[in-house]
């Protein structure tokens, strides 16, 4: 019993001092720090920093690629920008058409743009013009209004007043100094499958319509005769219809007439009425103004999903933008470029497929399909729910969004698109694995990690900067 309680006396006082937690190192005591004792964190804490750390992982290298991408891309029209223009010559201008996806507003259209097509509109320093449509209609209705009123101002008769507005005086005022548009071509950036839609309708319908309104639809009214009027008798409750203007004063009868003068017309709410129908176009004539090939037109990709029980292909989308920085990247840059273009292309289709297909033409009866039809045809397929929803009030509505693409053959035949070319997709190629630079220039040398972020938060100049800055020399001789 003794042996066993000195043993015990023993092995307490030696298990207490291994237990006992380290003395801190002493510097780090002098310093005020806390004594660390590093251990691995539990499972839960294991789970949550694993799945945290991988998201943001996809997250950094997915935009790390993309602004590569983004740069491969802006680096290869980046030369456009150093060309010099005379003082007389406006830059190059191309004209953008967004409208809001079905199912929502405006602002998701315009940050596709920013963030996509811009940069590269940017780094080759052209100019743009953005036609915007805030619901469906508004898009067909302004591009043919353009096209009617260049027919206007070529020539052609019409009945229509111009109006004046700030455009036409800055143009004017231009032409008088003699200032010109810069040559070359330019084109049309198309986004999304519903802005497609509509251009070709617009398309269609400012080169094949009439330039004079359609009329207005007639209204029914019920007929009034004098004979009942004068003998019907007024309900209760009503006041009497006052007599002509005899028992008036002449102030009072000139009044309404003073203030209906200086009320202005109310705008009419909606897009402009349709002035050609799709089943007409075989039956117009071609204006003497158009021109044998049309302006080129690129169609930009715009996924745009909604729903909840769609966040997991959201989800996949948000981790893969690259890819459609790398998609949107080659066809802007195939426009900005415009130095190679193709005719959009025709094929043939057997009776069982036309049938089967959700697109219908008149043309489908002779077997010919054109590519302008099926261009982002799978974007419909994501577009919101009430979008297919027809209007039970009014069946017979027209849906620019839904309806099928029709195309003449005379304005599909004069339609081409710009592509990238060989040569140039190996330059780009060539660009990204950093064998070359923009044309003309140098590579400069890679800045180290710790420089850039020394000049990024404002603590110094990068070299650049520094050449450009002036030398100001010891002003008050001190």
């Amino acid at each position: 019993m003794a042996e066993s309680s000195n043993s015990a006396a023993a092995s307490g006082p030696a298990q207490s001092a291994a237990n006992a937690p380290k003395a801190p190192n002493p510097a780090f005591r002098m310093l005020g720090m806390p004594n660390l004792r590093m251990k691995l964190p539990s499972r839960n804490w294991m789970i949550f920093f694993t799945v945290t750390g991988s998201f943001a992982a996809a997250v950094i290298y997915d935009r790390k690629e993309k602004r590569r991408a983004q740069r491969k891309w802006g680096d290869l029209v980046a030369h456009l920008s150093k060309e010099t223009l005379p003082i007389e010559q406006t830059r190059r201008k191309i004209t953008v058409f967004l409208s809001a996806p079905p199912g929502d507003g405006l602002r998701v259209a315009r940050d596709h743009f920013k963030e996509y097509v811009k940069p590269i509109l940017v780094a080759a320093a052209l100019d743009y013009q953005v036609i915007e449509g805030r619901r469906e209609g508004d898009i067909r209705a302004g591009f043919a209004e353009r096209i009617r009123k260049f027919r206007r101002k070529a020539g052609e008769p019409s009945t229509v007043v111009e109006e004046t507005n700030v455009e036409t005086i800055v143009m004017n005022a231009r032409t008088q100094m003699g200032v010109t548009e810069e040559p070359g071509p330019k084109g049309d950036l198309i986004i999304g499958r519903h802005t497609w839609k509509e251009y070709i309708r617009g398309l269609h319908e400012g080169w094949l319509g009439p330039l004079d309104p359609p009329p207005p639809p007639p209204t029914e009214e019920p007929a009034f005769t004098p004979d009942a009027a004068e003998t019907s008798p007024a309900p209760e409750g009503t006041p009497a219809t006052e007599t002509p203007s005899e028992n008036k004063p002449e102030g009072d009868a000139n009044a309404p007439e003073k203030e209906n003068k200086d009320e202005k017309p109310a705008k009419p709410v909606g897009p402009t009425p349709t002035y050609l129908s799709p089943t007409d176009y075989s039956s117009q004539p071609l204006p003497p103004t158009l021109p044998p090939s049309l302006e080129g037109s690129v169609p930009i990709a715009f996924p745009h999903l909604l729903g909840f029980l769609n966040t997991p292909i959201r989800l996949y989308r948000y981790l893969n933008q690259r890819h459609l920085a790398e998609s949107v990247g080659r066809d802007v840059a195939a426009m900005v470029l415009a130095s190679y273009s193709r005719p959009y292309t025709t094929g043939s289709s057997s009776a069982d497929s036309a049938s089967d297909s959700p697109i219908a033409t008149a043309d489908d009866t002779l077997g010919i399909t054109y590519e302008q039809q099926t261009i982002l045809e799978h974007e419909e397929k994501e577009w919101h729910k009430s979008v297919h929803r027809k209007d039970e009030a009014n069946p017979d509505k027209e849906r620019e969004w839904l309806n099928d693409i029709v195309l003449d053959p005379r304005i599909a035949s004069r339609m081409h698109r710009y592509t990238i070319s060989p040569e140039e997709e190996a330059r780009a190629q060539r660009i990204f694995d950093g064998q070359e630079y923009i044309l003309g220039e140098e590579r400069p040398a890679p800045v180290p990690f710790w420089k850039h972020m020394w000049v990024k938060y404002g603590y110094g100049e990068d070299e650049e900067t520094l050449k450009r800055k002036p030398i100001l020399g010891n002003l008050d001789e001190e």
